[in-house]
């Protein structure tokens, strides 16, 4: 890029300064960890060796984890080796289901653990997966991810991949020094919209990157239905005790990959995030609930809405919001800015500088709807021709399909993984550090490095055919 030295002169002074405005912060709260010495080999690129048939066990079968077993499970050279649950029933259900997809050929001794928190770990021992697959509540993510990766598993891990900055220091760490992949399952990655725009971005249609914006706008009150079991049993619980931008990913994994962040040419560096008032929450419960239902004890303290602004080494711009509370239609946003033209979502369109030929004259009208056919023929990823049919019938519109096929597929190549370990760690940490900045009235929090400097020398993520 032009005038790099003058924009790391001004990304060094910018984030000197957020630094000493955070210092404050950092020196009484939790998580001083911006900074730790390597302790293994870097995994930016990593290849693990081949695995010829893939055995994995899943912990956790009440939401996502089912419809991970289910894909992985119908896939060649796999094989279903135990299932995880709490639940005797879910642990039953998707045990039976696992062993008729292989239809008496694949998936025949499949162990079944449940009953206590700490089966998983019983599990791991006996058992002895090459891969593991967490779909379980937030806290367990880095517990359960770190224990199968010093089981020597490789770990995939719903989104977030942890909770606290410490939590990700120690997956980087166990990561590095065990050589497993562990690598956070962001599947709106693999949407097709998100790929045909890494496409785009990557053939330099847009220029040079200046600016993205990503959400996830999702009204989910109705969650708070789930009491005993499932999400809301204990998603609530976040909504009420934490305020920031609790579930960033979803928009802001697929901008991070248009930009190159934490890969050769760009990174994160700072983040500064307000909340709007705590109400919807609070209003739904009092609607819907009688006045001593325990979702009328809580002090719900989580902003309906956070905004968060993150800044990079190269002086780009990504703005970051989340709602679950409010009464709107979903949206990722997923709108990426160039010197060139515009790439946005929800819903789906493309302005260029010129127009696109036949269809606009210039960057003043959109390319949308039926006249987006021109640019899906064009620019469609390659990824998408090629695994479309196969996946399309998957979960979130074949996205769920084709992220798991990718995983499968790289393990089975001995390929680098579309996603890797630092990434899932940046993305994530925009909860805790939001969260601070939120706490300090917006003060800027500087992003760890998470790869020590190493994103300088990892290749972007490859246009994969």
């Amino acid at each position: 890029m032009k005038n790099l030295d003058r924009r790391n002169f001004i990304r060094k002074t910018s984030l000197s300064a957020a630094a000493l405005v955070a210092a404050p912060l950092l020196t009484k709260g939790t998580e001083p960890e911006l900074e730790r010495p390597s302790m293994g080999q870097y995994m930016g690129d990593f290849a693990a060796p081949k695995l010829e048939v893939v055995r994995a066990a899943f912990i956790g079968v009440g939401a996502r984890g089912p419809g991970h077993m289910k894909f992985f499970a119908g896939l060649p050279g796999t094989e279903v080796v135990a299932i995880c649950d709490l639940y005797e029933d879910l642990a039953n259900k998707w045990g039976e289901e696992a062993k008729a997809i292989g239809k008496g050929k694949r998936h025949k001794n499949v162990k079944l653990y449940y009953g206590d928190e700490n089966k998983w770990r019983t599990m791991l021992d006996e058992v002895k997966p090459d891969v593991v697959y967490i779909a379980t509540n937030w806290k367990n993510h880095a517990p359960m991810a770190i224990e199968a990766m010093k089981k020597g598993a490789h770990a995939f891990v719903e989104v977030p991949i942890a909770l606290t900055l410490g939590e990700m220091w120690d997956i980087v760490d166990t990561s590095e020094t065990t050589g497993k992949h562990c690598m956070m399952m962001e599947n709106v990655n693999y949407s097709r919209d998100e790929l045909m725009f890494l496409n785009m971005c990557r053939l330099g249609v847009i220029g040079e990157p200046l600016h993205a914006e990503a959400a996830y706008i999702h009204e989910l009150r109705s969650q708070m239905e789930e009491q005993e079991r499932g999400t809301g049993s204990w998603r609530t619980l976040h909504y009420a005790n934490r305020n920031g931008n609790l579930y960033p990913t979803h928009g802001l994994g697929p901008v991070a990959q248009y930009m190159n962040l934490g890969r050769k040419e760009d990174t994160f560096t700072s983040l500064v995030s307000f909340s709007t008032p705590s109400i919807g929450r609070k209003l739904y419960a009092e609607k819907n609930y009688a006045s001593d239902h325990k979702w009328n004890q809580l002090d719900y303290k989580g902003g309906d809405l956070n905004t968060t602004l993150i800044k990079t080494e190269l002086g780009r711009t990504i703005m970051v919001q989340w709602d679950e509370t409010s009464p709107r239609p979903y949206t990722r946003l997923n709108l990426i800015q160039g010197t060139k033209g515009a790439l946005a979502g929800f819903p789906t369109r493309v302005a260029l500088e010129g127009g696109v030929e036949g269809v606009t004259k210039d960057h003043h009208s959109w390319v949308q709807g039926d006249q987006l056919e021109v640019l899906y023929e064009k620019y469609d990823h390659p990824l998408y021709t090629r695994l479309n049919s196969a996946t399309k019938d998957t979960g979130h519109g074949g996205m769920d399909g084709m992220m798991m096929y990718r995983i499968v597929e790289c393990l089975q190549k001995g390929l680098p993984l579309d996603q890797n370990v630092y990434e899932g760690c940046f993305w994530s940490a925009v909860s805790p550090l939001s969260e601070r900045s939120v706490a300090s009235g917006g003060a800027p929090q500087p992003f760890p490095d998470f790869t020590r400097g190493n994103w300088k020398n990892t290749k972007p993520l490859q246009i994969i055919s």
